[in-house]
């Protein structure tokens, strides 16, 4: 018998939601072959089995979450029968010994982990009771079948109070929204950015006539090649410029060593909106070595994935300052939380007046607001040339 237990594959991610699976229990997969597939921080990952056999026990619906650790899915060894099959076995699937524990690749969710030898034998339900009543399951001699440790064998056994919610409270009646994975895994980060960065913002609106105009000519050319040119490509370009005189924007904090690490390349990410689920920020690597157009059809690529829930974590990793655009929507200031540990983010207001409203959050720990004034005004001194960033590599 061989366990899938839902990995930690790092990003903080602690659990997960099966969006589809694309077996049943009682089929017989190959090697490799696709069986799943569960949403995790921000993007949906197929789930590969490193083996082939027949698919035991699934133990997760269509909706349901699996926390790091909990077993998804069991398969057995090439002829096993399946549980609903075996008949003339007199030991389930659940009851039979497991066999030595082994670590293999399983793809983009990271390792599959099997069963060890000697480990104490319970259902997942006997083993989550446990946790919550804090019973230690190798101190505890099962009764079950094979020494299968069953709810009865547990002391005191208690199970939790059925929690319940009102429908009102003091003022009137309430609904409760529960988080989604995107808002959990924000809600979580966000925290953990405004508890460790002391955060300041900084505001300016230089002046974009010159962009405006530019960027309508090339965008109208670069439309006919199927590329939609926005402003953001500019931004990023003049960011890149404006590091190269000011790199404390390029860096992150090192808690433990106490120092600045200024970083020598320029990964910068992009907030993108998945239909009001809320943010993932995707990242377009190496601003420095792509001209404009480069950058406007991959920001596309990226945003259509993101929306799709198709980016791979790689494709979220990596960033060394972070963009957001609330301007789109007709935002002009805000205050944008960094994208910790990032020392900065930069916010994008709409352009009023042939004016460019810009928010600039930055980790008060690594830079003053003197020295991130000098960079916003650097920033807005490479907009007036937008020709120069145009084709700048």
């Amino acid at each position: 018998m061989k366990e899938f237990k839902f990995p930690d594959i790092g990003e903080g991610i602690e659990e997960g939601k099966i969006v589809k699976w694309l077996v049943k229990e009682g089929d017989f997969i190959k090697e490799h072959q696709a069986v799943g597939e569960v949403e995790t921080d921000k993007a949906v990952a197929e789930i590969p089995s490193p083996f082939e056999g027949a698919i035991l026990k699934i133990n997760f619906k269509e909706g349901e979450t699996v926390k790091v650790g909990e077993v998804l899915f069991v398969v057995g060894e090439k002829g096993e029968k399946t549980v609903s099959a075996a008949k003339t076995n007199s030991k389930t699937a659940e009851d039979r010994p497991p066999r030595a524990q082994k670590l293999k690749a399983a793809g983009a969710v990271g390792y599959l982990e099997e069963a060890a030898e000697g480990e104490t034998l319970a259902t997942p339900s006997v083993r989550k009771l446990a946790k919550e009543l804090g019973v230690n399951l190798a101190k505890i001699k099962g009764t079950g079948p094979g020494g299968r440790i069953t709810e009865k064998d547990l002391p005191v056994v208690k199970k939790p109070e059925i929690k319940k919610k009102r429908k009102y409270d003091l003022w009137g009646y309430v609904d409760y929204v529960p988080l989604n994975n995107i808002r959990r895994v924000t809600a979580r980060h966000m925290t953990e950015a405004w508890l460790k960065a002391p955060q300041v913002t900084i505001m300016s609106e230089p002046e974009v006539k010159k962009l405006v105009k530019f960027r309508e000519k090339e965008g109208a050319k670069a439309e006919k090649k199927g590329i939609k040119l926005t402003f953001l490509p500019f931004i990023m370009k003049a960011c890149w410029q404006g590091m190269k005189e000011f790199p404390l924007l390029n860096s992150s904090f090192d808690d433990g060593a106490q120092e600045v690490i200024v970083k020598k390349y320029y990964n910068f990410g992009v907030a993108v909106d998945v239909d009001g689920e809320g943010l993932v920020v995707p990242v377009v690597k190496g601003v420095d070595m792509k001209n404009c157009l480069d950058i406007a059809k991959e920001i596309v690529e990226l945003a259509n994935k993101a929306r799709k829930k198709k980016l791979d974590i790689q494709e979220m990793r990596g960033g060394t300052f972070t963009i957001t655009n609330y301007g789109s929507l007709g935002g002009v200031f805000a205050t944008p939380i960094i994208n910790y540990p990032e020392a900065a983010i930069l916010g994008l207001g709409r352009i009023r007046d042939e004016k460019f409203p810009l928010s600039l959050t930055f980790d008060h720990r690594i830079l003053d607001g003197a020295y991130a004034v000098r960079f916003l005004n650097s920033l807005g001194s490479h907009l007036q040339s937008p020709e120069k960033l145009f084709i700048l590599t």
